[in-house]
């Protein structure tokens, strides 16, 4: 049974690694996270995802070796680098040939999280339509934390104190309990942020809100914060909370608000189109421009 106002320890934490640079930094966090819930750490790799980068694995030294042989290489020196930083942490290493998303969705199904770069070997920079992260981001039903920022201090014990939580209404409680719990696991403080733009009222050459709109969407929320929030605070007494709304689109409200926090997390609302589920506007917005790990918590 979990006690009121702590978060659980789950069982395990599952880090993709799909050969690229960018899979030492979300190694390196999924070890952190995997030490503050007192879970084991799967890494999962394979050969098929994508073309290992030698300079990033030092597997240049023997380049006619055959793909599934460099791919045992990397995986046996990312458990390497993560007993190293932990020695006590339980390690499982997983090597399949399944294609990523699906593996990784098979694999993580009862995880606590999972962890991912935002950099493959294609050369792009962040997520792009159609990445791995992207994909997994649509289907998966358990927490995804997306390892991304470009700054140091975000994977590093000194960052700033802060977990940051963006949500729009009452449906997104889950994300901001997720968010309850990782300030306890961080012993930081939690802001919860509520970004609002006004309807628009049409009056000859200009688009303007009455102040009347402005007024009653600011109040509502308010209120759809304190709704989300209020139960939350009874039960996690001893996080520290401050809850802002602001009137501003939401993305680049959060992606702004990321400079000052060590982790974003947002509620993941999917929905159906003609290409299968897709992500919101301020889903892509903030995974593209976020300067802080985020993770997406789905909602149903």
């Amino acid at each position: 049974m979990t006690t009121p106002g702590k978060p659980a320890h789950d069982g395990r934490v599952v880090v993709g690694l799909d050969g690229s640079d960018s899979a030492w930094s979300a190694l390196d966090r999924a070890v952190a996270e995997a030490r503050r819930r007192g879970a084991t750490l799967e890494i999962v790799h394979a050969w098929p995802w994508a073309r290992t980068d030698p300079l990033a694995f030092d597997t240049d030294s023997e380049p006619q070796r055959p793909p599934v042989e460099v791919a045992r290489t990397v995986l046996r020196l990312a458990v390497a680098r993560a007993a190293e930083k932990d020695p006590e942490l339980r390690i499982v290493p997983t090597l399949t040939a399944q294609d990523a998303v699906p593996e990784l969705l098979r694999i993580g199904q009862d995880a606590s999280l999972i962890v991912i770069g935002t950099r493959g070997l294609g050369g792009f920079t962040g997520l792009l339509l159609g990445s791995v992260g992207l994909r997994l981001a649509a289907h998966t039903h358990r927490p995804l934390l997306v390892v991304r920022g470009d700054i140091p201090a975000a994977y590093g014990p000194e960052g700033h104190g802060k977990v940051l939580v963006g949500i729009e209404g009452g449906a997104d409680e889950a994300a901001a309990r997720f968010g309850f719990e990782e300030a306890i696991r961080r012993g930081a403080r939690l802001r919860v942020l509520y970004a609002w733009t006004h309807p628009r009222t049409f009056g000859g050459d200009h688009t303007l809100p009455s102040r009347e709109v402005v007024a009653l969407r600011a109040e509502r929320a308010q209120e759809e914060t304190y709704r989300v929030v209020a139960a939350l605070r009874k039960e996690f007494e001893e996080v520290g909370v401050r809850e802002d709304t602001v009137h501003s689109a939401p993305a680049q409200a959060l992606v702004e608000a990321s400079r000052a926090a060590d982790v974003l997390v947002l509620a993941v609302h999917r929905r159906t189109a003609r290409l299968g589920l897709q992500l919101g506007p301020v889903t892509h917005a903030v995974l593209h421009h976020a300067h802080c790990p985020v993770v997406l918590v789905p909602i149903g």
